[in-house]
């Protein structure tokens, strides 16, 4: 493809060379192909890189709306499309944020850390600090989420409690008294786009994630591609990309990323006002501002997450000024 060569002679930027070569192929490779996309600055790129290279626009775009987004971000959605040429298909939560929250319960701290809370809850677990084999007695139903809480998983694992500072002290001491759950995720995002690939009988899978960024997701994956048994493939074009490279690569290409990011100031997006974010307190004050009426949906939505979240911040701001 003469553009593409012309891109990729003129580009300084390693990663985005080298990577723009290994998506010309994939798409050579595959022949369905679906770039999942958020409205994010990650999937802005992976769009830029995928109409490069995809000539006969045999590419499918889609966008899971999880019934909780930011009017901003729906916007960019079109400015997308008109750019690119490009078709990209919502489809619509299995199960919506507010209604997944309502039926199965909030979000806490990180998907890692509701999911083994959620299993405690189902096993009417007491939060005690008692160690693994006494409680294992006690839940023998509940392996995993005991040795989460329990620290069982080696010294610097990520999937132990203590990855998260004083949470387990935290817990003992106030126990959630809301459920927890992170049913949200996988209503909205995992089981649609799982269902969205057969039905669209998808053979690769292109997801923006990546390494720099951590925690278990990223920590799942060791290069930017994987065979899948499912019956479809996963690549991760931006995996080792750094925020340099994505800087080097927005300004070369010229990439405009939604409101969020270029009016708002926001560094990163996802659902919005999600509770997992560390820095949810700062988007708040933005949707307060900008979209407040999203803001109030959020507020109504994570209500308890967000108190007992601002409560363990105080909580390990007091120890640790003790200690």
């Amino acid at each position: 493809m003469r553009d593409l060569s012309e891109y990729i002679y003129s580009c300084n930027n390693y990663q985005a060379v080298k990577y723009l070569l290994v998506t010309n192929q994939k798409v050579q490779q595959y022949k369905n192909i679906a770039v999942s996309v958020s409205g994010g600055s990650d999937s802005d790129i992976m769009i830029d890189m995928f109409t490069k290279c995809d000539p006969d626009r045999k590419v499918k775009y889609v966008f899971f709306d999880t019934g909780l987004e930011y009017q901003a971000t729906k916007n960019h959605l079109e400015y997308l499309e008109e750019k690119y040429n490009i078709k990209i298909q919502r489809e619509r939560a299995i199960k919506s944020i507010p209604k997944a929250c309502k039926d199965h319960g909030q979000p806490f701290m990180s998907k890692h850390v509701s999911e083994m809370m959620s299993r405690l809850q189902r096993h009417n677990f007491k939060w005690e600090d008692k160690p693994f084999e006494v409680l294992y007695k006690e839940y023998p139903r509940c392996k995993s989420a005991l040795q989460w809480w329990c620290n069982e998983y080696g010294e610097n694992s990520s999937f132990n409690i203590k990855r998260h500072k004083l949470l387990k002290e935290f817990i003992v001491q106030v126990p959630p008294t809301f459920p927890i759950s992170n049913k949200c995720c996988q209503y909205a995002k995992k089981d649609l786009g799982r269902r969205f690939n057969i039905e669209n009988k998808i053979d690769l899978n292109v997801v923006g994630v990546r390494k720099s960024e951590g925690g278990v997701r990223a920590t799942r994956y060791k290069s930017c591609f994987d065979l899948k048994p499912e019956g479809w493939d996963e690549y991760r074009p931006l995996f080792f990309f750094l925020d340099k490279d994505k800087e080097e690569y927005k300004e070369y290409f010229n990439v405009r990323y939604s409101d969020c990011y270029e009016v708002w100031g926001m560094k990163r997006t996802g659902c919005a006002g999600c509770p997992y974010g560390k820095n949810f307190e700062e988007e708040l004050e933005l949707m307060r501002r900008y979209e407040p009426k999203l803001f109030k949906a959020a507020n109504n939505i994570f209500k308890d997450s967000y108190a007992y979240t601002r409560e363990y911040w105080k909580f390990r701001e007091t120890v640790e000024q003790e200690r």
